[in-house]
């Protein structure tokens, strides 16, 4: 049950608070962003949302623990490739008015990381394969 909990706990970040803090007028409804823009990150919450709830289903009903696990930890490790990319790209953790979001960077980036650490230790840990 702690491991289903841990697993739980891991995918809360793009599965509830992402979404929460991008259907707002910073995200999705800024006038500022360009409309195409706007549906790829409607695109992005909404998938991530999904996978999330296939994931939940894996653990909770299914006990398939490392699929889930595996599939967290490529929606996590997307994030964090593109915060180390994002030079290359000209991404940003700014406000559209260039206002950078130092301290919610930061945050958001230690919570994936320690996400990433919860799912890379259940995947390790798990002696078993899952059930077919």
């Amino acid at each position: 049950m702690i491991r289903k909990l841990l697993f739980t706990l891991a995918i809360l970040p793009f599965a509830v608070v992402t979404p929460l803090l991008e259907v707002s007028p910073t995200h999705v409804f800024n006038p500022d962003w360009p409309g195409h823009a706007r549906l790829h990150n409607v695109w992005q919450l909404i998938t991530h949302c999904a996978l999330a709830a296939y994931m939940g289903w894996l653990v909770w009903l299914r006990g398939r623990e490392r699929e889930a696990c595996a599939v967290a930890l490529i929606v996590i490790g997307g994030f964090l490739a593109a915060y180390v990319l994002s030079p290359l790209y000209g991404g940003s953790m700014s406000h559209s008015d260039g206002i950078p979001l130092t301290f919610a960077a930061q945050g958001a980036v230690i919570v994936m990381v320690a996400a990433a650490t919860i799912l890379g230790w259940l995947l390790a840990s798990s002696g078993k394969r899952d059930p077919a």
